[in-house]
């Protein structure tokens, strides 16, 4: 997928998908999912998860420490099935409406974001929270 040139108000009005991939070829993608709308992950796509996402309904990265792609899921069955797919006014960041199958996080929690942070006595803690 290349990045197709178009003036902003095409960009931002248009019916004309054309992502907006960063330097480094990336986009960022939220995956919530889709019956709470609960944020599941943030991760990154290049153009090869991108087109791999849509072609197989399931959800696949960029993995920028492991540089290669990979489908969520691959190793675990825990895939994320793509259900919508939005992108916001300047298409840099994707929104991903999605259903797991079982937990998101390597962790093994529901979501990536398990922890809220909080303040004691002055200082930042991590507090885990069911999710």
């Amino acid at each position: 997928m290349t990045d197709i040139v178009l003036t902003p108000e095409e960009r931002e009005a248009g019916a004309v998908f054309a992502p907006k991939f960063d330097a480094s070829g990336l986009l960022t993608a939220v995956v919530v999912e889709a019956a709470s709308g609960s944020v599941l992950v943030v991760a990154h796509m290049n153009a090869e998860a991108l087109v791999a996402t849509i072609a197989s309904g399931n959800v696949h990265f960029w993995s920028r420490s492991r540089g290669k792609l990979w489908m969520k899921g691959e190793s675990s069955g825990h895939v994320l099935r793509v259900e919508a797919m939005f992108v916001d006014c300047d298409q840099d960041a994707l929104l991903i409406r999605a259903v797991p199958a079982g937990p998101t996080c390597h962790t093994g929690a529901r979501s990536c974001f398990y922890r809220q942070v909080d303040m004691h006595e002055g200082t930042p803690v991590l507090k885990r929270i069911d999710t």
